[in-house]
């Protein structure tokens, strides 16, 4: 058994329950509007974050309708940034196949993420539960902002570990802080528990993105996305900015004015990878990712021990050591 399959051992019942409600909860009778559904799904990731949802819940007491309800409408809200996300980045390809926007104009992909959103918050209504209609559209504004704060990062070249960090809590740790708070409020958890699991799913956000970041580092995994295709767009993450801070002074100053003009070529991408690499950007980022991942272990040995605790341990592992 791989290690994903003993991870989602403690809710294998209600996990295989949610893939197939996440199936059938988006449906239309508009041609082309299904047939943008009927790629979503074909193109549909490792669902980590309804997995969370759902261990949180069973870690917290047990898995209700209402968890299931909220492991469906926080998959649709993520569906519906990443539809989003390809539209503002131009980004056609997603987890390794054509994203929605490579197959449509941008006109139907915004119009299909708007669908998949709305989808989600008329199912946050279903759950009767005003706590959880608010986090929702907390999340949904936090990732609005996180976009438009890269956008402001990347337009005004800021380059330091603060703002990179604040973008990363509101694009990603909101979300998956709200997977894990959500999962255990539908559980019926204690005040005291459902911070916990907040705090969880917010390091874990930062371990998550962190990982991604160091991906587009390296050649030749199946990740997606071309190598450097971040610093193309001119985002400047992790790695870069501890190379930069490091090398402060006449040793960066090349690289720096690479950054300023963005004058990205193919040639100039590949050195300022180079340039993170040989100046311990990877090293760093990777000693950034475990603090937060212990950070989450701490904490979850403060939630009552159970199976499904264990698979939320062994998960912060597979997040950081996944290999796509």
């Amino acid at each position: 058994m791989d290690k994903r399959k003993i991870i989602e051992k403690p809710v294998s019942a209600e996990y295989k329950r949610f893939k197939n409600e996440f199936v059938s909860s988006l449906s239309s009778s508009t041609l082309k509007l299904q047939s943008a559904i009927d790629k979503i799904m074909l193109s549909s990731g490792k669902h980590i974050r309804p997995l969370l949802v759902l261990l949180a819940a069973k870690a917290c007491g047990k898995v209700t309708e209402n968890t299931i309800n909220a492991a469906v409408l926080l998959e649709q809200l993520h569906t519906a940034s990443l539809i989003h996300d390809d539209v503002i980045d131009n980004t056609k390809q997603r987890r390794g196949v054509p994203s929605l926007n490579a197959f449509f104009d941008n006109r139907v992909s915004v119009l299909v993420g708007d669908y998949v959103l709305s989808s989600a918050l008329v199912r946050s209504i279903q759950t009767g539960d005003l706590r959880i209609m608010y986090i929702v559209s907390e999340v949904g504004r936090a990732l609005s902002e996180g976009e438009i704060r890269q956008l402001e990062v990347v337009e005004d070249i800021i380059l330091d570990e603060d703002s990179y960090l604040e973008v990363i809590k509101k694009k990603t740790a909101m979300l998956i802080s709200a997977c894990t708070e959500i999962g255990a409020i539908t559980a019926g958890a204690s005040d005291e528990l459902i911070t916990y699991c907040r705090q969880i799913g917010e390091y874990l956000g930062y371990c998550f993105q962190i990982k991604d970041d160091i991906f587009d580092y390296y050649s030749n995994l199946n990740i997606g996305k071309p190598t450097g295709n971040d610093i193309l767009e001119g985002k400047v993450t992790l790695p870069l900015l501890y190379a930069l801070r490091k090398t402060d002074g006449d040793d960066s100053s090349y690289y720096l004015q690479l950054i300023e003009n963005k004058d990205f070529t193919p040639d100039h991408i590949d050195e300022l990878i180079l340039f993170a690499k040989e100046n311990g950007g990877i090293e760093y980022a990777e000693l950034k990712m475990k603090e937060y991942r212990d950070k989450v272990v701490e904490i979850m040995y403060k939630l009552p021990q159970s199976d499904a605790r264990d698979s939320l341990i062994e998960l912060a592992d597979y997040i950081i050591e996944r290999e796509k």
